[in-house]
């Protein structure tokens, strides 16, 4: 599985990469020279090349789903989740 982490990631490829996963920064491609300085082009880049998008801009897991592209969108509510689950974790203990 290749994915594609959003520029506010960077770094989380190579801790992706540690679990087997096929990760890549955005901020990294564009400093490779890709050129992806707009969320279009991202998610083109994304669709193009068969990659799962990591984001937590809204706008651009919208555009994705609207597109059929495979999307994390850690947007607040997926956050107060993950909040939530280890509240409850650390209230069970």
């Amino acid at each position: 599985m290749k994915i594609l982490l959003d520029e506010m990631y960077d770094g989380m490829d190579a801790k992706l990469r540690e679990f087997g996963y096929d990760a890549f920064s955005v901020k990294k491609l564009k400093l490779e020279g890709k050129k992806l300085s707009s969320d279009y082009s991202v998610i083109k880049y994304a669709e193009e090349n068969n990659m799962v998008m990591v984001t937590e801009d809204v706008e651009v897991g919208l555009a994705c789903r609207e597109n059929n592209i495979p999307c994390v969108l850690l947007d607040t509510e997926m956050m107060l989740r993950i909040i939530l689950e280890e509240l409850g974790n650390i209230r069970s203990r």
